[in-house]
């Protein structure tokens, strides 16, 4: 079980930190004083012998003169140590906050006895000073433990499996190979690799190893599922100790991935940290079983329970659903905003608002059309195919070749996941068809037989007239959220703008929803066309027309069919989810973006960020300031030098020097950043899901592994073998069969992923 600290206003617990904790001590009057300290009027109670039991204090709250660290493995206090580090003041400034653990009110009596005890105390120390240095200064760390030479070679042996496992996280190499068969196995990566250490002269591995046959498993499968579990929650906590200081974070959900037959989330946290550096990290995957408030439990479980962290400071949710865990993921964002309101619903700034939108519609034939999206953009990623396609348009267009040059360079890497991707593919519809063809008759033989299964897959779906009709609906009906969509992730300006022209482009929603008749005469004739090109009649789906006949109903014309099913319930699907999405508080939170020295430039400096800062109100350290604090800021800027650049960034913005002086602009900043609508301005480096995505690529799908996935898509995150060492010395100690046998029931009960 962990250990949590007692001390006020502290939330550490051992699972969750690398900080050595400490038993309160068995003699009464140094516990008394702990006590004292702690200022824990619930502890005074309780005998010394049940705090030693039952309480413990982290290393953060004594001097570090008093902690003692007697190897890279093992931290003892000092005889004399009394802690006196505390936090007693910070929950005066979030009110909300919820506290179990109160704080004593001194007395005036109170405090004089303390004063007087510590008086005596001063002295008392003065004095075995003095007495220590009249003896020859022998070591004072003779009584502090020591490490016999079994444990140092037991923690050296460590110290080399978890480096060979984070070597194997890093390169994406899973410990146990896939069976060939039950009579060939192939490799253990793992033991593979332990074999070449011990040949290139760990001792460590050579000591443990030595007795063992050349053909014996080294580890079990349980012990090799201790060590992941270790790495992982190593570098989980890293992260999370970065979240817990940031304080304000957003929730961000991936695609689905599936383990052992069970679909998991992938769950990613946003934040700005010390550095004032937004951040976007992988930590876990959830378990998708079960309901919307199943769900939504097992999210808070997992962030309050398991983090440590409080849903309370939680600023925005984002969910990158797709095909039917579309509905399940919005039900579960409505739920999590009633029971949090400030944890704001928006789009995910990794994929294209349009893309979202079709995505969010709960239509079968919608969602047939998103499904062969991604199915496409998967069957082009080889150079084989795409040379194809190429020739394909190059045949289709060469009556106008600017055509087919534009549409080359538009249908190129990424086109599937671009917010005009419906426009594309409409263009590219025929030459679509022409490319399948091509790759069905495999003249040459150069495609496998998976590739053309593949490709006929995909002409039977193109080839139906009411998915062409679907594609045309969308492409005509986004066309009015396309531009509202790009600036949503392009630069904060084209933010700020895009949240202030919300109301023309449901304007614009709105007046083809009031002329449906007219625009749906018109998208038809285009459907019909593009069909023509293709070769494919005009018809109304068999499946209807079936329960039409069993209904006994007279016929309906398509092009009727096709209005009623098709283009209205697109048109008012859209109108409802863009409303949904850009709520009241959600486009007041985005035009607080006029906090940019950039955005209130272009504004000419008449920005009026307060009469929309309510939302935010009470994550300001000085709301009552605010307006005069924004009076200046404005001017600071509005005045500045001829040579002075104004920031275009939220992130320049914050990592200038002179805005700590600004305390509620600066916190009011860190907030925005967070919102997961916002693009991530490090583009050094690929984002946390797309990191996500190319690991579980690139390895077979009875090879993924939650652990190693963490250690893969984090290698930027620091690993600190000596902490890992420590963490299993403290939680599997050497030659324990019970707890053995422990770890392997949890095991079990978590559902490791291999």
């Amino acid at each position: 079980m962990p250990n949590f600290c007692a001390a006020p206003n502290c939330t550490r617990k051992s699972t969750q930190s690398d900080l050595a904790f400490f038993r309160f001590p068995r003699d009464p009057e140094r516990c008394r004083i702990w006590v004292e300290n702690c200022r824990r009027a619930d502890l005074e109670a309780k005998t010394s012998d049940q705090l030693n039991k039952h309480y413990r204090l982290c290393a953060k709250h004594f001097d570090p003169a008093m902690v003692c660290k007697t190897s890279p493995y093992r931290t003892v206090l000092k005889d004399t140590a009394i802690p006196t580090i505390f936090d007693l003041t910070s929950h005066l400034r979030n009110p909300h906050t919820r506290h179990r653990k109160r704080i004593k009110e001194l007395t005036e009596e109170d405090i004089r006895k303390i004063k007087e005890r510590r008086l005596a105390s001063s002295i008392e120390q003065l004095v075995s000073k003095k007495d220590a240095a009249v003896e020859d200064g022998t070591s004072t760390n003779e009584d502090e433990p020591q490490l016999s030479t079994e444990e140092k070679e037991f923690r050296e042996y460590l110290r080399s499996l978890f480096e060979v496992v984070v070597l194997l996280g890093k390169q994406s190499i899973p410990l146990m190979a896939e069976k060939a068969s039950e009579a060939e196995h192939k490799s253990n990566n793992f033991q593979a690799l332990l074999d070449y250490r011990m040949n290139a002269g760990d001792e460590a591995l050579k000591k443990r190893f030595e007795a063992t046959a050349v053909n014996t498993e080294y580890l079990s499968a349980t012990q090799q599922s201790q060590l992941l579990d270790i790495c992982e929650n190593t570098v989980r906590e890293e992260m999370l100790m970065e979240v817990r200081e940031s304080r304000f974070f957003s929730l961000v959900t991936g695609d689905l991935v599936e383990f052992s037959n069970e679909k998991h989330l992938p769950l990613f946290l946003r934040f700005v940290n010390q550095q004032n550096v937004l951040r976007e990290e992988f930590l876990d995957f959830v378990l998708f079983d079960g309901d919307e408030s199943a769900l939504v439990e097992r999210l808070e479980a997992q962030l309050t329970d398991r983090w440590g962290l409080s849903m309370e400071d939680c600023r925005g949710q984002a969910h990158k659903a797709t095909g039917t865990s579309t509905t399940k993921m919005k039900a579960v964002a409505v739920l999590l905003m009633e029971k949090y309101p400030l944890a704001l619903h928006m789009p995910c700034s990794h994929m294209a608002l349009n893309i979202h939108l079709a995505s969010s519609l709960p239509f079968p034939n919608v969602q047939v059309v998103m499904e062969t999206l991604r199915r496409i953009g998967a069957f082009f990623r080889t150079p084989l195919t795409q040379d194809e396609l190429e020739k394909a348009i190059s045949s289709h267009y060469q009556k106008n070749e600017e055509k087919g040059t534009a549409l080359k360079q538009a249908s190129g890497s990424g086109w599937t996941e671009q917010h005009n991707v419906f426009d594309v593919l409409l263009d590219l519809l025929p030459p679509l068809l022409l490319c399948m063809d091509s790759i069905l008759d495999n003249d040459d033989g150069k495609f496998a037989d998976a590739v053309t299964a593949d490709a006929y897959s995909i002409t039977e779906t193109l080839a139906e007239f009411e998915i062409i009709v679907t594609i045309v609906i969308l492409k005509n009906v986004l066309t009015f959220t396309r531009a509202f969509g790009r600036n949503l992730q392009g630069e904060t300006l084209d933010v700020f703008f895009a949240a202030n022209s919300l109301t023309a482009v449901l304007h614009s929603l709105n007046e083809v929803n009031d002329n449906i008749d007219v625009y749906h005469e018109f998208w038809y004739e285009e459907a019909v066309s593009v069909a023509s090109v293709m070769q494919i009649p005009e018809k109304v789906p068999r499946l209807f027309l079936r329960k039409q006949r069993a209904a006994d109903v007279g016929e309906i014309q398509a092009e009727s069919y096709f209005k009623e099913y098709v283009t209205v319930p697109v048109i008012r699907g859209i109108m409802q989810e863009v409303e949904d999405m850009f709520s009241e508080n959600n486009l007041k939170a985005l035009k607080c973006l006029s906090l940019v020295p950039a955005v209130m430039g272009q504004m000419k400096f008449n920005t009026t960020e307060e009469n929309y800062a309510d939302v935010y109100r009470n994550d300001l350290p000085n709301p009552d300031t605010l307006p005069a604090e924004l009076h200046c800021w404005r001017i600071k800027w509005k005045h500045r030098g001829k040579e002075v650049r104004l920031p275009t960034t939220i992130h320049e913005t914050l990592q200038l020097p002179d805005v700590k002086f600004f305390p509620n602009v600066n916190s009011f900043l860190k907030v925005l950043s967070t919102l997961p609508v916002l693009k991530l301005e490090d583009n050094k480096s690929h984002t946390a899901s797309e990191r996500l995505r190319t690991h579980l690529a690139s390895m077979p799908t009875k090879q993924w592994n939650k652990s190693l996935a963490m250690l893969n898509v984090n290698t930027h995150v620091k690993h600190d073998l000596d902490v890992m060492v420590d963490k299993y010395c403290r939680l599997y100690p050497e030659d324990d069969p019970e707890a053995e046998a422990a770890a392997e029931e949890a095991a079990d009960e978590d559902g490791v992923m291999k």
